[in-house]
């Protein structure tokens, strides 16, 4: 079963708003067998709003569209929709009843949001239980359009509670199986040269995605069909097999993030972990702080981006940056060692680089980046080479530190 879904609103097409939305449906529907084929932003035009579901509608079973449904001028969704239907808008006391209760206490009542109850005739309504713009469900020729608000906490709580339910009611689908590894030490051209005969065996209801990251690669098996059973069975073959051919370059099969699997680590562990960067930022401490409970292991982190932090609060020495660099390994052997003394902790991690765009020189290019890690006396180090823009740089970097420090560890 597959469906598209239409974004609505000049904000995301500017990028003053970024589209959340399509990613969680897409990650929700795809559990109960309903594949996203297509994710369409238009703006809040009446011609470009019909085009793309006009388009849709010949493609899909199933659109849904997000947007459009406020109480203002540019909200047009709602009507334009009546024209394609061949409906009209009318009054619900029962949509007006959700919207007053809605808006109780916060937002006095007007014209504009009593205009919220006005809903096209010709269509299942179902009231958003925490917005004021209701849903607009929509049939043609076995087809489903549903409408819904773009604000993504009433999105998200429609879908979930009317929405999904309701196409697993109205559509048979298909089961979809997913297995999900991250694979270290590969570029992702070496990793598909090595998979190529085991991909290319792969039967027709499997498919094999390459998900990059900067410093690992996620490889995703899909299974597809109907009867659950069987698909599980073939994708857990095939799981076998990539297993045998890759052995301990597969880092997880859980898909988890990088400081998730660490934290896990080092609390199963009962160890203590601090940071010292310099090129970074803060990025790793602020990585391992976002999991809760992190405080169980991380004490704390420094930011040492000038040498006389660096100096001050690590204990790097003046020989050292003279002779060496703030950018070497040295130094972020020095850092390492500063950040375990300071925060009294069993193990940290320390970076120090060229984040880019500028500041490289022959010697030590933009994208080098020196990073440390270390488990009571014992400190690993690897030099990070080959520039990907700042961002990336920075982003590899973090992976690479937490990487080496869980392998460390383990």
């Amino acid at each position: 079963m597959f469906a598209e879904i239409i974004t609505i609103g000049d904000e995301l097409l500017i990028g003053q708003v970024v589209d959340t939305n399509s990613a969680w449906m897409g990650r929700e529907l795809n559990k109960v067998g309903i594949e996203v084929i297509r994710v369409v932003s238009v703006r809040d035009r009446e011609n470009e709003i019909t085009e793309a579901v006009d388009a849709a509608m010949k493609r899909c079973d199933i659109v849904l569209m997000t947007g459009g449904l406020g109480p203002t001028k540019d909200d047009i969704t709602k009507q334009t929709l009546c024209k394609y239907f061949d409906t009209r808008l009318v009054f619900s006391e029962d949509v007006f009843e959700n919207v007053k209760r809605v808006l109780s206490g916060r937002i006095p009542m007007n014209a504009l949001n009593k205009s919220q109850a006005m809903v096209p005739e010709d269509c299942v309504v179902i009231n958003n239980p925490v917005g004021s713009a209701s849903v607009s469900w929509f049939e043609r020729d076995g087809k489903v359009l549903v409408s819904m608000p773009g604000v993504p906490q009433e999105m998200t709580t429609v879908m979930s509670e009317e929405i999904i339910p309701r196409l697993c009611k109205k559509f048979q689908t298909d089961v979809i199986v997913h297995r999900t590894f991250t694979v270290q030490h590969y570029p992702e051209s070496v990793l598909a040269e090595k998979l190529e005969s085991w991909e290319m065996a792969l039967p027709d209801c499997i498919k094999l995605a390459y998900l990059p990251k900067p410093g690992l690669i996620r490889l995703r098996l899909t299974g597809r069909g109907k009867d659950k059973a069987v698909v599980e069975e073939l994708v857990a073959r095939e799981e076998n097999k990539l297993k045998a051919i890759l052995e301990e370059d597969i880092f997880d099969e859980e898909n988890a993030l990088i400081e998730v699997l660490l934290g896990n680590l080092l609390r199963k562990k009962n160890l203590s972990v601090s940071t010292a960067e310099s090129c970074t930022g803060g990025n790793i401490a602020a990585r391992l702080t976002s999991v809760p409970g992190s405080s169980e292991y991380f004490q704390g982190g420094i930011v040492a981006y000038s040498n006389e932090v660096k100096m001050n609060l690590l204990h790097v020495s003046s020989e050292t940056l003279a002779a060496f660099g703030a950018v070497s390994e040295q130094t972020v052997i020095e850092m390492v060692k500063g950040a375990m003394n300071a925060l009294k902790t069993d193990c940290a991690m320390a970076t120090s680089g060229i984040a880019g765009p500028g500041g490289g020189t022959p010697e030590k290019p933009v994208g080098t980046v020196w990073i440390a890690v270390a488990y009571k006396s014992e400190i690993r180090t690897m030099k990070q080479e080959a520039n990907r823009g700042r961002e990336m740089n920075v982003e590899r970097a973090c992976n690479n530190a937490m990487l080496m420090l869980h392998e460390l560890v383990k």
